[in-house]
């Protein structure tokens, strides 16, 4: 089973995504030659309902993720499919038609399951909803590839999507993709004004001052008054927003926490929600062990824009299913080419809680000081042989010096 997992993104920004990554999908025929290409950038904004005595709506922004399952894309004559699954039952679908010389794209479905508590956390319902949207691709063509940098925003029903940086070639006939390109026409209509030289004068920037530790915030998930989750850390987090990497570290003071449990599930969540910056981590059980698998951060920028970034495939924090992990030491990870997280005094379970307290912990490496031991004592025992040898050679040396003066 593909494990391709979507980014969870819990908050509301209320300006543009701008993502840090695009999807890019290569599809084959069944003489596996590619029939199908696509490059694209794709950003969807879902409102839905959540339960409770209430009516209340809550609304996630999340984007199609770089890693995708396009095995339900087809590749016909005059008709193609490009089907690219996500997430817990999520699609997104587009489906050329070709006509004598061009092809062209007039509509795209976009599927969604409520059912995905990760994405939808307290859904009112688990149905799957599906939303047509009209594509304006068109007289696109043959044996050239659809080029659209421009963003295009279509909205239906609670569904907005957002498209930019798209290329799209179906119909290819020898097994590559061509290098000439159909340009849409909001590209062709953007002009690009004259540079301006203008003189400046060349200041070198004050270098930042490292930040400090991070403070350890304790964090927990309660599911009708019983804690079925514990996350004790000190975070800190590097992104890259522009062309300079940004440090900043998680005040735990200025958090709201929110998840699901893992009773009877495989996966659980932590949510970290602040006005500028949310972190989901979420976690799986495999066998007798957990494991952290999935990291997504959503970052609002001092200009408006915000940085998104998700890994779903990642083995970290790995311990036995009734015990804790534990990593007091600060470790960093590579989340992605563009975020990394830095972690201090670090102490987690996600399953198995009893009466409010961790339990047994397992350790990391770099905490486990019982591998310290023997490095330490081969350290001593190699630098007494190194003395022993040069006394040996000294003394050698003395004797020698005293038959020759006799």
């Amino acid at each position: 089973m593909f494990r391709y997992a979507c980014m969870i993104l819990f908050l509301v920004l209320g300006s543009e995504i701008q993502l840090s990554y695009t999807t890019e999908v290569f599809v084959n025929d069944t003489s596996k030659k590619l029939c199908l290409y696509a490059n694209l950038n794709v950003n969807f904004t879902v409102t839905y309902e959540v339960a409770g005595k209430t009516k209340n709506n809550h609304t996630v922004q999340f984007p199609l993720p770089e890693i995708v399952n396009a095995t339900g894309s087809t590749c016909a004559n005059n008709t193609s499919t490009l089907k690219l699954s996500f997430g817990k039952g999520h699609s997104w679908t587009v489906s050329f038609t070709k006509e004598n010389k061009t092809y062209s794209a007039r509509n795209v479905n976009f599927t969604y399951s409520l059912a995905d508590d990760g994405l939808f956390p307290n859904a009112s319902s688990n149905e799957t909803k599906s939303v047509a949207f009209n594509l304006s691709i068109s007289d696109v063509v043959v044996d050239t590839y659809y080029s659209c940098k421009s963003e295009e925003t279509m909205g239906k029903d609670s569904v907005t999507q957002k498209l930019w940086d798209v290329s799209l070639q179906a119909f290819i006939r020898n097994g590559s993709k061509s290098e000439n390109d159909t340009v849409c026409a909001r590209d062709r209509s953007t002009t690009t004004p004259k540079p301006t030289t203008h003189m400046t004068s060349i200041t070198t920037p004050p270098t930042p001052s490292p930040l400090p530790p991070p403070t350890r915030g304790n964090y927990s998930v309660n599911v009708n008054g019983t804690t079925c989750l514990l996350a004790d850390m000190g975070l800190q987090i590097s992104y890259n927003e522009s062309t300079d990497f940004q440090e900043m570290n998680i005040e735990p003071g200025k958090l709201h926490t929110d998840g699901t449990c893992g009773v009877n599930r495989s996966d659980a969540t932590l949510l970290l929600i602040s006005d500028q910056v949310n972190i989901t981590f979420t976690f799986s059980k495999e066998g007798k062990k957990f494991y952290l698998h999935e990291v997504n951060i959503a970052i609002k920028g001092s200009s408006g824009t915000s940085f998104i970034a998700a890994n779903t495939n990642l083995s970290l924090w790995q311990a036995s299913l009734n015990s804790s992990y534990m990593c007091n030491t600060k470790q960093s990870y590579n989340i992605t080419r563009t975020f990394s997280l830095n972690t201090l005094d670090l102490h987690v379970q996600p399953f198995a809680v009893k009466d409010n307290t961790f339990s047994t912990a397992d350790e990391c490496s770099m905490d486990d000081t019982s591998i310290l031991i023997p490095i330490v004592v081969g350290a001593a025992l190699g630098g007494l042989i190194i003395i022993v040898l040069i006394a040996y050679a000294i003394g050698r040396r003395k004797t020698y010096v005293g038959y020759q003066s006799l």
